[in-house]
């Protein structure tokens, strides 16, 4: 296995980088922040953003904890990758992070000053260290052609899971580009030492409503709403649904569709999410016109 190294100070954007490049040069595997993303997936680690401090943070981005240490260095082995890059602030803490994870120092460094110009890195600075901005509310398919974010790939599967669609890796979904439903999507990146993180209201509403659609038989949401916190989120479902058993099933289902989904794609902790039941209507006819209406 290749191991490669990504370096760049704090804030001068290089989880906005990171999988555009993987692709380019195919290195199939990024530890970042604590986590193995392995082909644009997040399979094990846990991210150093949850952390309360400072300290522990830094603890997690290093694999001082060892269980922490011991479920990334299984995965590796479990996946073998080809190629895997590790990106940290500095050559010391991607040596570190290598020694910790019993990989090879990197035979190659590489650093942002390669890959961005002082213009994009003095932007990237202002909107981690100036505006606090870590989630980038835009289409999908601009994300596609313009920004290197690591939820690309499981937002797209989400999607197609949800729909029931079977698109291959790489293709486009060009219905929902037209008309639109895809009109946001969430980057993870590193975690900040400056600033909070904070996610779009949007962007759980759009999350809420792809899950639901393939549900529409039996119910359809009609508000959501959630606590304000970006760690221990709570969120509430309120669904119209149909008189029959099997809606109390689709509930279920769509609760923990929700639950995985924001899990996933966020990586924030959830603390719940609850669907509730507000209105119950004979068929589904009716549901439909009480929704248009």
């Amino acid at each position: 296995m290749k191991v490669v190294s990504f370096t760049g100070k704090s804030g001068t954007g290089k989880s906005f980088q990171a999988t555009a490049l993987a692709q380019r040069r195919g290195f199939d595997a990024i530890i970042d922040d604590g986590l193995l993303i392995y082909k644009g997936q997040i399979v094990a680690g846990s991210s150093a953003k949850k952390c309360s401090s400072k300290a522990a943070a830094m603890r997690t981005a290093l694999f001082n904890y060892e269980d922490h240490r011991e479920e990334v260095k299984a995965a590796i082995e479990r996946y073998a990758p080809e190629a895997l890059m590790i990106i940290g602030t500095s050559d010391r803490m991607t040596d570190i992070v290598a020694a910790q994870l019993g990989l090879q120092t990197p035979e190659e460094r590489i650093y942002i000053e390669d890959v961005t110009t002082e213009e994009e890195r003095k932007i990237a600075a202002h909107y981690r260290l100036d505006e606090g901005e870590h989630v980038i509310p835009a289409p999908v398919g601009q994300l596609r052609r313009d920004f290197a974010g690591y939820f690309m790939d499981p937002i797209k599967q989400f999607i197609n899971k949800a729909r029931g669609n079977a698109v291959e890796d790489g293709t486009k979904d060009d219905d929902d580009d037209k008309d639109g439903k895809n009109d946001r999507t969430v980057v993870r990146p590193t975690f900040s030492y400056f600033g909070s993180f904070s996610i779009s209201e949007q962007v759980i509403r759009d999350i809420i409503r792809i899950a639901a659609e393939k549900y529409d038989t039996h119910l359809v949401v009609v508000d959501r709403m959630n606590n304000g916190k970006q760690i221990n989120m709570s969120v509430t479902i309120d669904v119209m649904a149909i008189r029959d058993p099997a809606s109390v099933d689709k509930c279920i289902e769509l609760q923990r569709d929700v639950f995985d989904a924001l899990a996933t794609m966020t990586a924030f902790t959830i603390e719940s999410v609850n669907v509730r039941i507000r209105d119950i209507v004979k068929d589904r006819e009716e549901m439909l016109s009480r929704r248009l209406h």
